[in-house]
This record gives structure tokens, sequence and C-alpha cells, in this order.
């Protein structure tokens, strides 16, 4: 009778206990990334019996006890928001965040630039992952279209300029494309070109039948000169000609390079019929194209859905600053858990390791969506179920309580 006391209030206990687990998963349904935690319950040793018939092994079982709490790995739903910043990781895998120490791991992607541009979480952590290398001070070296993963190791936090400037790129090379046709008018082409103080200016070719012609073929005389939008300066005049055969074909072209407020810029008419050609029979026509930038200045950050941070300028231009890193773990379940929704790795999860492709470059290994939030993998409906099922066992725990304290009041009457 005093053992059903125990019995009974380690039962109590042990309900008790996963009351509180369900309860808080509960709580915690639209917390964004949070992991539920299941219980699970062992019995406490049991008292052997000694019977006459020795072939049957009998025992009195003295309760249970709540032996571990198991992480629910099921991903949550995907709520859209109106952030690029927002991040779902699809499938398995954990964002890294800067703790007092060591890196902690996270399935809550509610990132956003502070006040010092870094990417922060909602709560101040420092995200991790790689930077570009393309910025030195505040002043964009390279046009990236993606940033890959250092070793997991030199992970850092991603920490942004507040001022980025896209250096001006001047023009070097136009390439102009069209048909002259075989008639003796005059015909114009220009295109738009970038000098060195990221000032656009206009680079027109003027085409002239020259006066001697060869027996087969044509001559064009051609006045390329460089000037600003508005032709109140010119920065140069050169002087060339361009030879078509019998076909329409270019054959040769003495046009120079041509001075552009200081950047030399090379004409480039094309070979053959790749470029300019002089045909009787196809519409009179021109294009061109120029490389070349202004320069811009930073209008924002935002992230992609590969987890890219891309730095965006008032030119229109963008490159890639950056990567969020995704981590793995061999062993999910055994990460020790900080919070609801952060873990550190311990000796059962295994190290923090990233996947790699065929040519063993580090990769996030899982699909990232911006725009979109990861919410609690709580299960409601199965929650409010075993809060039922646990509050009878607590009350039938309660009962055996009571009864063994009747039975013993009996036996003390007795």
């Amino acid at each position: 009778m005093i053992q059903a006391f125990y019995t009974g209030l380690s039962g109590m206990q042990s309900s008790s206990s996963g009351i509180d687990i369900v309860s808080d998963n509960l709580a915690n349904a639209n917390t964004n990334g949070f992991r539920a935690s299941s219980y699970e319950f062992a019995s406490l040793f049991e008292d052997a019996l000694v019977t006459a018939d020795s072939s049957t092994n009998s025992s009195v079982g003295a309760g249970s006890r709540l032996q571990s709490t198991p992480m629910t790995e099921a991903s949550g739903s995907y709520s859209l928001t109106n952030r690029s910043t927002d991040l779902a990781i699809s499938g398995d895998g954990w964002f890294g965040v800067q703790g007092i120490g060591e890196p902690e791991y996270t399935r809550d992607g509610a990132f956003g630039f502070d006040s010092n541009s870094d990417l922060v979480t909602a709560d101040g952590y420092h995200v991790l992952g790689t930077m570009g290398s393309n910025i030195e001070g505040d002043v964009l070296t390279t046009t990236l279209d993606s940033v890959s993963l250092n070793d997991i190791g030199t992970q850092e936090t991603l920490n942004f300029p507040q001022s980025l400037t896209y250096p001006t790129e001047a023009t070097t090379v136009a390439t102009f494309n069209g048909n002259l046709g075989t008639e003796d008018e005059v015909q114009t082409m220009s295109a738009g070109v970038i000098d060195s103080q990221s000032v656009e200016n206009e680079l027109q070719l003027t085409y002239t039948k020259a006066q001697l012609q060869p027996e087969t073929g044509s001559i064009w005389d051609v006045v390329a000169v460089t000037k600003s939008l508005d032709d109140q300066t010119i920065y140069d005049t050169q002087t060339g000609s361009v030879t078509f055969d019998e076909t329409g074909a270019l054959v040769f072209n003495t046009l120079p390079t041509i001075d552009n407020n200081g950047s030399p810029v090379t004409i480039d008419l094309g070979t053959n019929y790749d470029g300019i050609v002089s045909l009787s029979n196809g519409e009179v026509y021109s294009s061109s194209s120029s490389n070349g930038t202004k320069g811009g200045d930073l209008a924002g950050y935002d992230v992609n859905q590969d987890g890219e941070v891309i730095a965006t300028f008032t030119n229109g231009m963008q490159s890639s600053v950056g990567k969020v890193a995704v981590y793995h773990f061999q062993n999910n379940q055994g990460l020790d858990r900080i919070s609801g929704t952060r873990f550190s790795e311990s000796s059962n999860s295994g190290k923090a390791i990233f996947y790699q492709d065929a040519d063993g470059q580090n990769i996030t290994g899982s699909n990232i969506t911006n725009h979109q939030l990861e919410t609690s993998n709580v299960d409601m409906t199965n929650g409010l179920t075993e809060l039922i099922v646990l509050q009878r066992s607590y009350d039938a725990n309660s009962k055996s309580i009571t009864t063994a304290d009747e039975m013993i009041q009996k036996a003390i009457e007795m």
C-alpha cells in the first residue's frame, strides 16, 4: 500500500511534465521556426517477487519517470511576407547565428538589416555566412553573380557598409550594326558612350559616299565625333573610310580610336556581313551597343532565394556581396536546445557540416526561399488530444493515491 503512494506520485509527476511540454508547444504555435518537443516516459526499477513457481519471473513496478524530450523534426508550414530578408529553408538544414562564443542554429529566418547594415535576427544575433571579398572600403571592386561558401570553420558575420559606390566603368568599345544601302545619301549612326567622369556622351558616325569609287563594290567616308548630349561640347573628331565588296560585305575599315573626354573608345564596325554592310536589296537601318557603366550609389541590400545578399545601386546594377550559410548535422535530434528556436551542437549531434557538389564546392544543400518564413511545427490537433490523455492519466494516478490512503486508514482502524 505504501508503494502505491510513490507509484501514483511518480505517475502524477510524469503526467505533469508531459502537460508542461505540450503546453509549451501550444504556447509557441505561432512562433516562427519553433521546433516542438515530444516526451518519452520510462518505468522505474521493479521489485522482484519471490514465488513458489521459479519458472515465472514476477515483479511489481515502482512507477514512471520522464526519460527524454526529443525534438520534432517535421517542417512547419510557410507563410508569405513582404520582406526579401525573410528566409525559409525547404528541407534539411539550419541557419547559423553568432551566439556568445559559439555558433547557434535556427530555422527562424526572420532576418533584417540593423542600423549598421549587418544582417541580424529579430533579437539582434548576427547571421553567419561568407562575404564576397568584393568590397574595399566604400567601393565595390567586382561584380559577382554569386558567392561560394568558404569552409565551415571560416564562416563570419555578414557585415555590409551603409555607403557603397558602384565605380564608373568608362566605355572602351562601341559596336555598330546596320545597312547603309547603295544610294548616294548621307547616313548617320550614334551610340551612347560613358566617360571616366560617369557622364554619358554621344558617339556619332556620319557616312558619305566617296567621290572616287572602285569598279566593284563601294567606299564610304566616315566622320566620327564624340560630343556631349546637348551638342555644346565636342571632345574629338576622327575620319576614316569603309570599303565594301560587290556583295556589300565590309572588307576594310580605316576608322581609328576616338577620344571620349579622356577615355579612348574603339569603334567596332565588324567584318564581312557581321556589322556594317552596304546592300541594295535590304532596308536601311542602324543599331549600336557599347560597354561601360555609369557609377552609382547604394540603393539597398536584399537577399535572394539562393541566400545571396544582393547590393542594388542607383544606376540599376546589382552584385552579390555575400551568402547566407546553411548548416547540416548527422543527427539533428542530438542538438542541445537553447530555446524553442535556437540550438547548439553537441557530441550527439556531431559537428556541423556543409554539403558539397560534384566539384567539391560547398553548397547550401537545401532550397532557400525569400519572402517566406517557416512557422512553428506544432500540431495543434495532436497537442490538444495529448492534453486530454495526460490529464486523464494525472487524474488516474491521483485516484490511486486516494485509494491507497483509504486502504491504510482501514488497516489502522482494524
